[in-house]
């Protein structure tokens, strides 16, 4: 078993994928209607046949009052993997990201924080 789709909520698609995609970099693999909304999905450009990121809508009141919460707490709702932080903090914030933590070494990992735009904490780590 492994992992193929893996979902994150926001607040709207298309600045979603705007951010994914121009800032971040990922490479949008699927982009198809679905009733009101779209099934969005990104990759890494890396492995563009690895785990998809979908881009779900928060409609539902549960989804958007879960993304609130951690988003207050200052819970990141998922976390990417980067060769070198140092390197990608700089380029993300050549890009406009705002990051709520600063690279930080803790133990054996580097870490920092940023918005993505549409409600969410994403924590980059490098190992």
């Amino acid at each position: 078993m492994k992992i193929i789709v893996t979902s994150i909520f926001v607040q709207d698609q298309d600045r979603a994928l705007e951010f994914y995609s121009e800032k971040l970099g990922f490479v949008k693999k699927q982009d198809v209607p679905v009733g009101e909304f779209r099934w969005i999905t990104l990759v890494s450009p890396e492995d563009q046949d690895g785990t998809e990121l979908l881009l779900e809508p928060n409609n539902h009141p549960a989804a958007r009052e879960y993304q609130k919460k951690i988003f207050a707490e200052g819970i990141p709702a998922t976390m990417f993997g980067v060769a070198d932080l140092r390197k990608e903090y700089k380029r993300l914030m050549k890009h406009g990201v705002k990051f709520t933590m600063e690279p930080a070494k803790m133990g054996e990992v580097t870490v920092a924080v940023f918005e993505d735009t549409c409600g969410n904490l994403i924590q980059i780590v490098q190992k």
